[in-house]
Order: structure tokens, then C-alpha cells, then sequence
């Protein structure tokens, strides 16, 4: 590890959840409606936080193969039926939203959580938002450049002057409601673009990494970066998370049996709209067997995440629990067992430092 990462903390490493949305079906099959899947992440939501963990994230789309096109409605929902987890985004595509409406929904979702919100800023994975919302492609970086300024000085809750090309002016403008504890937290999503760790760093956001393929020790030199960022801007030291998907059940034959059906047909619809191939089989078991996908028995993944963990010298890690069209109840079992398993292996392993690259 770099000398620029800090030694990870066994009892200060968080752990989360993240979900797209993705619909589903039962375990008959059946596609279940929109409706039906916004319910069941809330009752997802609720079995994460009575199992103690710390962070439930949902992310933003505007597709069919997602549910959740508005994350803050839904957090909102989820705020009424929980008491501790904190509520975030996964991400909030910022680049097609309005900073000062972004923070006037979430502070009003903080107010019914108790002070539990936390929105992670990005860009997304899917463009269907501009076209949508009346915005221009090439504008994609001045946009999230500028929105991302006007958030973080939203963020302090103060009077706020702010010019730019992409909204109007403000000027020693306040925007409400405020929050009771002054403050909100605040991530950004980085995928890999050394540009946007700095971004992150200058600004003084904790970063978190989407780590969705190949071995996660890759990602250690933008954890480097951003810590190197960090001190020549003069901000204090700030966390690290990892965001990266998987499947947990009983045993690895059972994860990948109950994962990979959906997950093919996830991964083929993505390869026809982006001129990839079709789902492959070897490649999935590769990237279980020795890149980003967190597939397999607790045993198995919690040796993945702690090393992952490691590798980067991340303070959080968020489970990417929903992939392709799984079934609710396969869903439940695998957030019940991420919980009351592989946490508790994590946090051991970590703290016996008996983390290696993992050869499964």
C-alpha cells in the first residue's frame, strides 16, 4: 500500500448497500411491476437497517429496467420505517438535475430521517436523462463541473453567490429548508478518470470508487492520488468507499446458480445497446473467481471484500446487492447473510491481517 493511504481501521470500516432499482421477477418468473419493486426495496431497506448495517443507497435511472427513477421519493419512504441506517443515492446524476432542487429534496428527506441522508453525486452510467431533462451531451463535463461546485456551496447552508453557464446566477442567495444539524452528508462517485479524483479532492468530498470489474488492487493509484490531492488543496483527510457488485447464498455453487440467469440477461441487453458481445459464462466465473464480482458463500466473499478493502485503504464498503432481474425473496437472503456472515468474517479478517489476493 502507498504511504499516502492510511492504514485501514477494522472497527471503523463501515459496511452498505447499493441497488439500482433493477426489476424483477418472482421465483416463477413473472415480472413483477414497478410498483412492486419500489415496495420491496423499501422492505429491503428495513431488513438492512434491523440487521444493523450502516448505509442503503439507491441510484437514479430513467429506463425500463429500473423502478427508481426519483431515489429522494423513495428514501423518503424508507425513512418512516427504519431508525439508524443512513439513506443515500447511488448516484444522484447530477449533470441533469438542479443543485438547489437536489439539496431542497434531501434536506426535506433529512428532516423526516432524523439527519440520515447522505446524496453521492455522479454522473451515471446511462445518458437517458439529458434528452429527457433537455440537455446536451457535449455539455456533460461543463455541466457536472459546475453543478457539483453549486452543490458543495449549497451544502454549507449559507448565504450562497454562484455564476455559471449551466443555471442562473445566485446571488448571497438562501435556499430552504435548512437542516436541523446544519449539514448533509456528501460523496462523489468516481469510476476511474484521474480528473474527477482530483475534482473530488479540491473540492473536499469523500470519494467513492464504482469498482465493477477486474482486480480491485487496480484502483489503489487513485487512492493514492486522491490523498496526494488532498494535502497539496489543504483539505483535511477524508474517507474512501468502494461500491462493487454480488450475490451471496449458502455455498458459491448456489450464488452463482441463483445470480448468473439475471445477470446474463442484465449484462445482454447492455452489450445490444453498446455493441458489446453476449454475456459469457467463462468471463463471469473469471471476474468471481479473480476481479470485482462478489459472488459466493460468506466465506468466499468476505475474503474478496477484505482484500478489496485493503487494496485501496477504503473505510466503507457498499454491495452492489441487486444485478439483473433476481428474485425479491433471493435478495433478502442475500442482504441477511451479507449482515450476519460476512461483515463479521470481514471485520476478522482485517483485524487478524490475514488479507491476501484472493485465488479462488
Amino acid at each position: 500500500m502507498s504511504e499516502n493511504i492510511p492504514a485501514v481501521n477494522p472497527e471503523t470500516v463501515t459496511f452498505g448497500l447499493d441497488t439500482f432499482g433493477d426489476m424483477t421477477v418472482g421465483v416463477d418468473g413473472t415480472p413483477d411491476t414497478a410498483a412492486q419493486v419500489i415496495r420491496n426495496i423499501v422492505a429491503q431497506a428495513k431488513l438492512a437497517d434491523e440487521l444493523g448495517l450502516a448505509n442503503f443507497n439507491i441510484g437514479e435511472h430513467h429506463r425500463d429496467d429500473f423502478a427508481v427513477s426519483a431515489p429522494d421519493s423513495v428514501l423518503a419512504g424508507i425513512a418512516t420505517v427504519t431508525q439508524n441506517i443512513i439513506l443515500g443515492t447511488g448516484v444522484t446524476v447530477l449533470s441533469s438535475d438542479d443543485p438547489v432542487r437536489v439539496f431542497q429534496r434531501f434536506s426535506t428527506v433529512d428532516a423526516l430521517s432524523n439527519g440520515r441522508v447522505e446524496i453521492t453525486a455522479g454522473r451515471g452510467s446511462f445518458t437517458e436523462s439529458f434528452p429527457l431533462f433537455g440537455y446536451q451531451l457535449e455539455d456533460y463535463n461543463v455541466l457536472f463541473e459546475e453543478k457539483l461546485e453549486l452543490l458543495t456551496e449549497l451544502f454549507k447552508e449559507g448565504p450562497v453567490t454562484w455564476h455559471g453557464k449551466t443555471r442562473a446566477s445566485l446571488t448571497n442567495q438562501q435556499v430552504y429548508p435548512k437542516t436541523e444539524g446544519g449539514a448533509m452528508r456528501m460523496r462523489v462517485g468516481v469510476g476511474g478518470s484521474p480528473e474527477s479524483v482530483i475534482r473530488a479532492a479540491r473540492l473536499g468530498i469523500p470519494m467513492a470508487l464504482a469498482i465493477i470489474g477486474g482486480d480491485p488492487a487496480r484502483f489503489a493509484p487513485y487512492a493514492n492520488l486522491y490523498y496526494e490531492a488532498l494535502e497539496k488543496f489543504g483539505q483535511k483527510s477524508l474517507p474512501i468507499s468502494i461500491h462493487s457488485p454480488g450475490h451471496i447464498a449458502a455455498t458459491d455453487e448456489e450464488a452463482k446458480a441463483k445470480l448468473w440467469p439475471h445477470y446474463e440477461k442484465f449484462i445482454d441487453r447492455l452489450g445490444r445497446e453498446r455493441g458489446w458481445g453476449p454475456a459469457n459464462r467463462a468471463h463471469f466465473e473469471q471476474e468471481i473467481a479473480h476481479g470485482s464480482l462478489y459472488v459466493g458463500s460468506p466465506e468466499t466473499v468476505a475474503k474478496k471484500i477484505a482484500y478489496a478493502i485493503q487494496a485501496v485503504g477504503a473505510q466503507r464498503f457498499d454491495l452492489k446487492y441487486a444485478n439483473g432481474p433476481v428474485p425479491h425473496v433471493h435478495l433478502l437472503k442475500s442482504i441477511e447473510l451479507y449482515a450476519t456472515e460476512v461483515v463479521p468474517r470481514v471485520r476478522k479478517l482485517l483485524a487478524a491481517d490475514l488479507v491476501s489476493p484472493f485465488e479462488f
